[in-house]
């Protein structure tokens, strides 16, 4: 953890503040949304081996820019951040309101060659909060 703390996270907290605060500086943080997760959230408790594990019940997720209001938070986990118990998500909710910032239906479906459809996503309901 002191890795994160000292050497991984500056960096990115910078990169990431600079990005935002140079889009809002040209006019552009309207139109571009930046997003910012990994694949899955971590275990609230450390492994043997001093790290912690994917773990699927709760993660956190930033977004900014693209008409997305800012400051907010949305859903909360128990207190020792096991499981999300307050306005519970889901990635397809996610990537449905990226979609919609970007014009595209997340109700859309496809067709193979085939015939047979396939959806962009299995919950196309964009986050409200979120969208502007």
């Amino acid at each position: 953890f002191g890795l994160m703390r000292d050497t991984l996270l500056p960096p990115m907290d910078l990169a990431v503040s600079t990005l935002l605060d140079d889009l809002e500086e040209r006019g552009l943080l309207d139109t571009t949304l930046v997003a910012v997760f990994g694949e899955f959230g971590r275990t609230p408790q450390i492994n043997s081996q001093g790290g912690r594990d994917h773990w699927a019940n709760a993660m956190s997720v930033l977004m900014a820019g693209g008409g997305t209001p800012g400051g907010a938070v949305i859903g909360a986990t128990d207190r020792n951040g096991y499981s999300a118990i307050e306005r519970v998500l889901s990635p397809e909710n996610y990537v449905s309101t990226i979609y919609t910032k970007l014009g595209i239906n997340p109700d859309k479906v496809l067709y193979t060659p085939q015939g047979r459809p396939s959806h962009l996503v299995s919950i196309p309901t964009p986050i409200a909060e979120l969208m502007s």
